[in-house]
């Protein structure tokens, strides 16, 4: 009998031990975030990779033990392309999923359809893409590259080497627009020629228009703020036309590595191009971030700007978190100015504008897609939300 009563108390103290590592798990508990981006429609093929990085930041983080004792869960959600349906999307992660902050968007239709729903619901957007500038919002991380760090030094490095006709080339929402209104401003200031400015219906296919406006213009550069799978049908046709980069440049903002795999390196050879990161850059804590990100979704997965700038963000979200001490929106943002860290783009901090200091690096695409890096900023670049030139008066915060 004394038997089974000890046997009993084992089975008691055996069951307490795992209700008590169950109240331990209950207490550790997850935190969820949002990652939206276009899963399907023409800017997949951009953006399905940019959610992948942001994927694979948020699995290391859970494997070193999470945020603040918390593995966190993703809600993802499909943009499709839309910018209403990214609006619809955001407002679901917010208010349904209550998630404590969103990473996600691409162009900046789909950012400006957003930033409503965010500054209403009071929650915070990690936001990875280059973009005009002409926002600013205490409720959005805007860590792409601003007109002064991609478009501007695109156009520097362009005059420098002695190419003043210039053809504008964009998809035809915000971005492209108010980029080329930039640059329209900025070339004038130069003494450079405006050649002509053209735009096409974001997805749009069809180019003979466009290309024989380009052959009567005479441009000697062409500056592509196309978007998505519209430039794999641009470059066709502009081959087709006989244009090469020997004959014709082009530097672009919207193609990268990604892009260039898609598109066919050898429509792309010789071409240039204006970002922050390149995966051919060689410190060391980007050579682990493609190793990681390779091992993960294939060795021969090409790595660009957005998606390093994605995955930064989780890493950054998580700094300014563990900072503030708070998953709260508001304590993170404001947790968030003045970090710094090592990055696959190099050394990068948080400025008070919620921008990122980062450098700028000029690339030409060679063999395989990737591209080789031919100029490079004197240092970090400090973020200008809005151009002087173009909006006078305007600052931010």
């Amino acid at each position: 009998m004394s038997h089974k009563i000890t046997d009993h108390k084992k089975q008691i103290t055996f069951l307490l031990a795992l209700s008590m590592l169950g109240s331990s798990a209950s207490a550790q508990g997850t935190v969820k975030v949002g990652v939206l981006h276009s899963l399907t429609g023409t800017m997949s093929i951009s953006e399905i990779t940019v959610a992948n990085a942001a994927q694979l930041a948020i699995d290391q983080i859970n494997a070193a033990g999470g945020v603040m004792g918390k593995k966190i869960e993703v809600v993802k959600e499909d943009g499709a392309s839309d910018w209403p349906t990214f609006a619809t999307k955001a407002e679901k992660l917010l208010t349904q999923d209550k998630v404590v902050t969103v990473f996600g968007g691409w162009t900046s239709a789909s950012r400006k359809a957003m930033l409503p729903v965010f500054e209403k619901n009071k929650g915070l957007l990690f936001y990875p893409v280059q973009f005009e500038g002409n926002e600013c919002s205490p409720n959005i991380i805007y860590t792409g590259a601003q007109p002064n760090q991609q478009a501007l030094p695109a156009l520097e490095w362009a005059l420098s080497k002695g190419y003043k006709n210039i053809f504008l080339l964009g998809s035809d929402y915000v971005y492209p627009r108010t980029a080329n209104l930039i640059l329209k401003k900025h070339i004038a200031a130069k003494g450079a020629k405006l050649a002509g400015e053209e735009y096409v219906a974001l997805g749009g296919t069809e180019f003979s228009s466009v290309i024989n406006k380009i052959k009567a213009a005479k441009p000697q550069i062409i500056i592509n703020t196309l978007n998505g799978d519209s430039n794999v049908s641009f470059f066709k046709q502009y081959q087709a036309a006989g244009y090469s980069a020997t004959t014709l440049p082009v530097i672009s903002f919207s193609i990268a590595e990604q892009e260039a795999q898609s598109i066919g390196p050898a429509l792309l050879t010789g071409q240039y191009a204006t970002w922050n990161y390149f995966q051919s850059l060689p410190n060391p804590t980007n050579k682990k971030f493609v190793a990681a990100y390779q091992a993960k979704y294939g060795k021969n997965a090409a790595i660009t700007d957005p998606m390093a700038h994605a995955y930064m963000d989780v890493y950054l979200w998580k700094a300014a978190v563990e900072k503030a001490k708070s998953f709260e929106p508001s304590a993170v943002r404001k947790a968030i100015v003045g970090i710094s860290m090592d990055s696959p783009l190099g050394k990068i901090t948080v400025a008070a504008n919620g921008s990122l200091t980062q450098a700028v690096y000029t690339g030409q695409s060679g063999a395989g897609g990737q591209f080789k890096v031919i100029g490079q900023s004197k240092g970090v670049v400090t973020p200008q939300p809005y151009d002087a030139l173009t909006f006078p008066g305007k600052s931010c915060p």
